[in-house]
């Protein structure tokens, strides 16, 4: 989850809220909730019945689910169009928003590939440009594949010789990719369409004849946003020929494994991962392409460890791992020595910094280490032995670094909270960084400051936090401030860059990004302490991060809200039902709010190795009493509260978030909405139009300024 902050404008939050108080009034002013369809449905989950109401909300397309979104939008969009700070709110956002972006430039062939948003473009387009003083040209425009912005660039590979472009693109922020070819000298498809493809990207040949892909079998007609994604195989594409041609490569003997499938760099093997669920730990498989008919070795084949190829030279294999390291180590093995077990030999050795990436470039090893949830860059010889450390200008996040081992140079994006994402050119030998693209924003980055605090959780574990707001705020308790976090799937909470964050700070407001157990900021363990039976961890952590908050007098309970998406959706939702008294307001957004059904759902299977299952009895027993779903107290006052979700979510399906919204407005005794905002031709959030973004930020932090009021100045 992206977060980020900064910087003033206009009127302060104060001044449209004088009285400070909550999206409330009086009973006359109470919203009248839509009545949503009902069922008599009760599950039986071992012994333990759980009423489950608002099933017929599962079905996003049956008249009466399609009554209740309009009405509810109905509502959403009458409640927050009559805030006063809202226009002024839009204005700004679409000023800030208003400034070139750039992702990191990838070389193949002699040509430079990168994507640029020219400011408020409703999808980046993508450039190519000859090395050597020719201009960039146009490669391919998103913008024209639709009339309203939802179809979006959802990936790329590039043929070696930089002759040929495989794209993805996905309508209406599904996960589902159709994956097309493009000559890169003309700028035209050549006709191959592959479908049923997701959670992958393709790979190809070294001679470009083709590439690797994994795709799925098509689901039934009608069932394509909900029904349950399993059996992906790994197939060879052959440039000019059919999809239904394609050549089997591996279909594993489990229909829930997924698979990653990459051509090294040398176009000498081809490297399968395959994985068991969301885990992230996986076998990894390397089959000899320049022996035709070679089987796969199977050079780990269980699920104990991570596994990642970085590199290889002859038969000798570098790959990234945390076996025996839980913060991560480099480790060689000799591919020719297959009447063993291979042999790890350490290259770079497991460290105090957890080991976040590896890239091999100009005959060197450029290191990414992650120390206090940022992170850090270094240059290593092909030995291992550290070299220089690049200066970064601030704590911030770094991505990119692709290259081959001919390059003199390689390029990568630096961004921090107050830091827009910046793309550099880095010489490898003198490790010296140069701006290739500095984006310019409508702030002044000088007058915030960044603050890393470390706080005690409920059992004493120490949690790093940052806090952004302008320099020379009163620590007094007035601050209305945003606490967002993840806490999940092995993923760190990093510096990013963030409009919308942005536009909260600078209005007088504070933002706080916790660093919670779950995610890798620490390492596996650090993973480990917040999954399964431990994951009122997270929510301990959480809980913890407000609690300074108001302690420190940073802000005070009826000035604090909370956000998150996803998997940081559910943490909202558990931790508003374990601790609403803690709280002035709540966002969560496209949140996992069913733990009992979610692995009925797309992909929502793989995620039983994070959480556990309802079908499982044991695991029943420490997921039901956190699920925000059941655990919504009827009759108590909640704070005022903004759901947001898409009807094309296949990721985490909208039912989610509509039976959540459903039994919240049920169960609300106080005066405080608790509204649901449900965009169309939009899903879980990637590839949305710069357009839908603007318009949702400017919602949600209108609904923020009503709620929490501004600072008491």
């Amino acid at each position: 989850m992206n977060h980020a902050t900064s910087r003033s404008f206009g009127l302060c939050l104060s001044l449209a809220l004088s009285t400070g108080g909550a999206l409330a009034g009086d009973a006359a002013t109470r919203p009248a909730y839509p009545k949503a369809p009902r069922a008599d449905q009760v599950d039986d989950y071992h012994g333990t019945r759980v009423a489950d109401p608002f099933r017929p909300l599962e079905d996003p397309d049956a008249p009466a689910t399609r009554a209740w979104i309009d009405a509810e939008n109905a509502l959403t969009r009458s409640t927050l169009d009559a805030i006063p700070e809202r226009p002024a709110l839009e204005r700004r956002l679409t000023k800030l928003w208003n400034y070139e972006r750039f992702t990191t430039p990838v070389r193949e062939g002699g040509r430079l590939f990168y994507s640029r948003n020219d400011g408020l473009q409703n999808q980046a387009v993508l450039y190519v440009v000859d090395e050597g003083g020719a201009a960039p040209r146009v490669l391919l425009d998103p913008n024209v594949l639709s009339k309203d912005g939802t179809v979006a660039l959802s990936g790329i590979a590039i043929s070696r010789d930089g002759k040929t472009l495989a794209y993805g693109v996905a309508s209406g922020g599904s996960d589902w990719q159709e994956w097309r070819v493009l000559d890169v000298a003309s700028s035209r498809d050549t006709g191959d369409v592959l479908k049923w493809i997701k959670f992958s990207a393709p790979s190809f040949a070294k001679d470009g004849s083709g590439f690797y892909y994994a795709r799925y079998d098509a689901p039934a007609s009608g069932r394509e946003l909900d029904a349950v994604v399993k059996n992906q195989k790994i197939f060879f594409h052959r440039l000019g020929s059919p999809q239904a041609s394609d050549v089997l490569v591996h279909a594993s003997e489990d229909p829930g494994f997924l698979h990653q499938v990459r051509v090294s760099l040398d176009g000498r093997w081809l490297v399968l991962s395959i994985s068991r669920g969301s885990s992230g730990k996986n076998r990894l498989w390397v089959k000899d392409l320049s022996r035709e008919g070679a089987p796969f070795l199977k050079l780990f084949d269980d699920f104990s460890s991570r596994w990642a190829w970085v590199d290889s030279e002859g038969t000798t294999a570098y790959l990234r791992t945390d076996r025996d390291a839980p913060r991560g180590r480099l480790v060689s093995v000799d591919l020719a020595a297959t009447a063993a077990a291979p042999v790890l030999v350490d290259v770079i050795r497991e460290g105090d910094a957890v080991l976040r990436s590896v890239h091999a470039v100009g005959d060197r090893f450029v290191v990414v280490t992650m120390r206090d949830a940022s992170e850090r860059v270094r240059i290593h010889g092909r030995d291992g032995k550290p070299g220089k450390e690049i200066a970064l200008p601030v704590l911030g996040t770094v991505s990119g670094f692709s290259g081959r081992r001919s390059d003199a140079d390689t390029f990568f994006t630096f961004a921090s909270f107050t830091v827009p994402s910046t793309v550099y050119r880095l010489d490898l030998a003198s490790a010296t960084p140069t701006v290739f693209k500095r984006p310019r924003v409508d702030f002044d980055p000088a007058a915030f400051e960044t603050k890393e605090i470390f706080y005690s959780s409920k059992d004493g574990t120490k949690v790093p936090m940052f806090l952004v707001a302008k320099k020379g705020i009163a620590w007094d308790g007035t601050n209305p401030t945003l606490l967002t976090a993840y806490g999940g799937f092995n993923i760190p909470e990093l510096p990013s860059f963030s409009v919308k964050y942005l536009a909260f700070v600078e209005r007088g407001g504070v933002f706080a990004q916790a660093c919670l157990r779950g995610g890798s900021e620490y390492g596996e363990e650090w993973h480990k302490g917040g999954m399964l039976e431990k994951k009122q961890n997270v929510f301990d952590d959480f809980a913890a991060a407000a609690r300074w908050l108001i302690q420190n007098k940073v802000t005070s309970a009826k000035k604090l809200a909370i956000a998150g998406g996803s998997n940081g959706g559910l943490l909202v939702g558990a931790v508003l039902n374990q601790h609403p008294e803690l709280f002035g307001a709540a966002l969560p957004a496209v949140g996992v709010m069913d733990m009992l059904r979610f692995q009925k759902f797309t992909i929502g299977w793989a995620w039983t190795s994070e959480y556990g299952s309802a079908e499982n009895a044991e695991q029943f027993k420490f997921i039901y009493p956190y699920s925000p779903l059941h655990n919504i107290r009827k009759g108590f006052a909640y704070p005022p509260v903004l759901i947001t979700t898409a009807d094309h979510d296949d990721r985490v399906v909208p039912a989610h978030s509509f039976k959540y919204a459903a039994t919240l407005q049920e169960a609300q005794a106080g005066e405080a909405p608790v509204l649901i905002r449900i965009e169309t031709r939009a899903g879980h959030g990637a590839g949305k139009p710069t357009s839908k973004l603007i318009d949702e930020a400017t919602d949600q932090l209108a609904f923020l300024a009503k709620a929490l009021g501004g600072p008491a100045r």
